[in-house]
């Protein structure tokens, strides 16, 4: 019994590091994201698509896996997770040498298909780890499902401090090239796949109780199920979407108020409230069901981004992420908990979906929506009040992001270079003339050596537009998002009063115990 408590566990340790491995990726790629447009002439909404293509991936790869995972067991998936974040490091770590000989656009699809193949790992992990979780812990599944996704936070917070140790201009320990730190995520990698590979896994709840195949694909014609999608799909545009770019716009924001570097801290405490919080999602659940956790978790998320969006002081930039925090702790793991105890004949298929659909929302509409809200509104803005500066700083071309009308955002590495920590264009000044020796200087480089020259006599009018544009762009971006939490609000209020009106929300379990696997 001891020995099988004892796999128990270790398997439930292994699907929580792969969320921190996630975890730790995430928050590193989005703290070098400025490395990137500075390094290679990104523009926000191309770094959003950088993003937002691995949760695309992501989600794909949930929904697709999911189909697969009762049939093929929860083992083989997970071996495939492991090699799939191993070649994303490979492909990722590629990119400096591709630019230097390849340009941009390659780089760009380096970037992209190196975040799109570690999305493709992550989501055959979350494509196990959340029925698998069920299945070990049938009677207390939004708990251990939120114990589980603390995973995710514990990531965030991880590469949050490995990213102020190394990354940026400030650091606490020593600068290093952002590829190192970018490989940090194999460590618990290499960890779980260890687990994994010495570890026997049981079959799935709806599997072990016998439910057919074309069962659990019937399930995802209930009325009820489609409403949930919809919502977890609002789920993954606020939270995912959001925090693509919620440390860069608070570092803003701060910024605007007269303090720099707070957007790291900020994002570590938001990832520290989650983290924390969700290991008591079970006492919580027992004095309010779900629906009503999600509920209030609802509203509390709009009021946060509200909140943030029109913060002025440091003070009110912190309570307004506190407030956001705790909107947003709860969401993901409680949907699929509902879910999990609502449809448990679906199997991963279910809980796949769910997570699928949050994800491809994220990617699709999260990300790079956010992104181009922030070039809208400051390239209108800097457009407005200071047109000649605009037109020093526009991307060469025009974006756009489905219907909305395209526009042409800044140019991240030409930003870069005015709104160097050490002075204007004293960082690329040294990297041009150390090209030149190498005699390694690049045609795109001789451009914007070019452009510099021209701006560099407007620099010191120009700093102080581009830079508020740029925050007035994150702003602007952060209250619109914020109707998104006000849809879902009222999404929850219409479950409740649905289940109230039928009897009240209730758990199925597919065994009369409803115990563990019997080799548990």
């Amino acid at each position: 019994m001891n020995g099988a408590l004892g796999s128990q566990n270790r398997i439930f340790f292994a699907s929580f590091l792969t969320l921190i491995a996630a975890g730790m990726g995430f928050a590193i790629r989005n703290s070098i994201l400025t490395d990137w447009a500075a390094q290679f002439g990104f523009t926000m909404l191309e770094l959003g698509t950088i993003t937002g293509g691995g949760l695309l991936g992501f989600g794909l790869v949930i929904i697709v896996a999911s189909l697969f995972t009762d049939q093929l067991g929860y083992k083989t998936i997970m071996l495939l997770a492991l090699l799939c974040h191993i070649a994303s490091a490979v492909i990722t770590l590629s990119a400096a040498p591709i630019y230097a000989a390849y340009g941009k656009d390659a780089t760009y699809l380096c970037l992209y298909y190196g975040s799109l193949i570690f999305a493709i790992g992550n989501g055959l992990c979350e494509a196990v780890i959340n029925p698998l979780v069920a299945t070990l812990y049938p009677r207390q599944k939004t708990h251990y499902l939120n114990i589980l996704h603390a995973g995710w936070p514990g990531g965030l917070i991880l590469g949050a401090v490995l990213a102020k140790a190394f990354i940026g201009p400030e650091v606490l320990v020593t600068k290093l090239q952002w590829e190192i730190p970018m490989a940090f995520f194999l460590v618990p990698t290499a960890i779980y796949g260890f687990i994994v590979l010495t570890n026997k896994f049981p079959q799935s709840e709806a599997k072990a109780a016998g439910i057919s195949y074309g069962e659990m694909l019937a399930t995802l014609i209930s009325p009820l199920l489609l409403f949930l999608f919809f919502l977890h799909a609002c789920v993954g545009y606020v939270e995912l979407g959001t925090d693509s770019w919620i440390n860069k716009i608070t570092e803003a924001i701060a910024s605007a108020a007269g303090t720099e570097g707070q957007g790291l801290y900020l994002f570590i405490y938001a990832s520290s409230v989650m983290f924390i919080l969700r290991f008591f999602a079970g006492p919580i659940v027992e004095k309010i069901n779900p629906l009503g956790l999600l509920f209030i978790s609802a509203c509390l998320g709009a009021i946060g981004l509200y909140l943030i969006g029109g913060s002025t002081g440091l003070a009110m930039i912190w309570v307004a992420v506190t407030i956001y925090s705790l909107g947003k702790t709860f969401l993901w793991p409680t949907m699929l908990g509902v879910v999990g105890e609502c449809f448990p004949r679906g199997g991963a298929i279910t809980m796949g979906f769910m997570g699928g659909i949050g994800m491809l929302s994220a990617g699709f509409l999260g990300a790079p929506g956010i992104g181009y809200k922030q070039d809208y509104y400051a390239s209108n803005e800097l457009n407005e009040t200071a047109p000649a500066t605009f037109e020093r700083y526009a991307a060469s071309t025009e974006s756009g992001f489905m219907f909305f009308p395209k526009v042409r955002g800044l140019n991240g590495a030409k930003v870069g270079i005015i709104t160097d920590k050490d002075g204007p264009g004293i960082d690329f000044q040294k990297y041009v003339t150390e090209m030149e020796k190498e005699k390694k200087l690049t045609e795109k480089t001789e451009k914007l050596n070019e452009w510099w020259i021209s701006a560099r006599p407007f620099a010191a009018e120009d700093i102080p537009k581009v830079v508020d544009a740029g925050t007035y762009g994150g702003r602007m971006a952060l209250k619109w998002t914020a109707v998104v939490p006000v849809t879902m609000a009222v999404g929850y209020l219409l479950l409740i009063l649905y289940f109230n009106a039928t009897g009240g929300y209730k758990q199925e379990h597919l065994h009369a115990e409803a115990e563990a696997p019997s080799e548990y």
